[in-house]
């Protein structure tokens, strides 16, 4: 069967981190559009700055985005490195246990029969460390394109909510409009979310709902 553009998504980004960022511009848009009332509120709601705000926020957060992904990648490359030249400049076999015991903790049951697997695993990692050269690897392909998944992620989640906007003439049925298009999306994303890790599809649904609607609460006291 030929790969679907989903199936593809999700070869470059975790499903995970992909519905993250789009629960992530949903918030955004629906701060936007839900805060209009307030910011509107003496001279009337502005359909057109309305809708250029929205898209400018998200397009702005995408590229923001972007960037601290790459930022992380690096950094968590990086950090890896240095992890192996902690181990290999530990003083001995106990310090060097010690860094990666430090760095992969492992919980385990004292009476335990497999309890002597931890030490056993932490003496494989020191044996591969000190055989490694660790160099650091430089940006791929594959990471700009996430970071280009990303950006269009966030700012993409903008569309529906200026959509009604564009077809409705009245303005204040359009603002409803667009809320419900972007609260029945945060329904979705949570759906869409338990169904890739496992969970209850409908409960998380509920509460990826709710959780945004809250967060949009806060942000909207707030000031935006």
């Amino acid at each position: 069967m030929k790969p679907t553009l989903l199936d593809r998504i999700s070869e470059i980004i975790d499903p995970g981190d992909a519905l993250g960022e789009v629960l992530f511009g949903l918030i955004m848009a629906l701060t936007w559009t839900v805060g209009s009332r307030l910011v509107f509120k003496q001279e009337g709601l502005n359909v057109h700055e309305l809708v250029i705000a929205t898209i400018g926020c998200n397009l702005a957060w995408g590229i923001i985005d972007a960037i601290l992904f790459i930022l992380g990648t690096t950094f968590y490359r990086s950090r890896r490195v240095r992890l192996f030249r902690q181990i290999k400049a530990a003083k001995n076999e106990t310090a060097a246990l010690a860094v990666i015991a430090n760095e992969f903790p492992v919980d385990e049951m004292p009476l335990s029969p497999k309890a002597g697997d931890t030490d056993a695993l932490y003496r494989s990692l020191l044996m591969l460390a000190k055989r490694a050269d660790p160099s650091a690897v430089p940006l791929s392909k594959a990471d700009l394109l996430a970071a280009l998944i990303i950006f269009c992620l966030v700012t993409a989640t903008a569309v529906p909510a200026v959509i009604p906007f564009l077809f409705i003439g009245n303005s204040d049925l359009a603002l409803r409009v667009s809320n419900l298009f972007l609260i029945i999306l945060l329904f979705i994303t949570g759906y869409a979310w338990a169904n890739s890790s496992g969970g209850r599809p409908f409960h998380a649904g509920i509460t990826m709902t709710c959780l945004g609607l809250v967060l949009v609460a806060i942000a909207v006291a707030l000031g935006g």
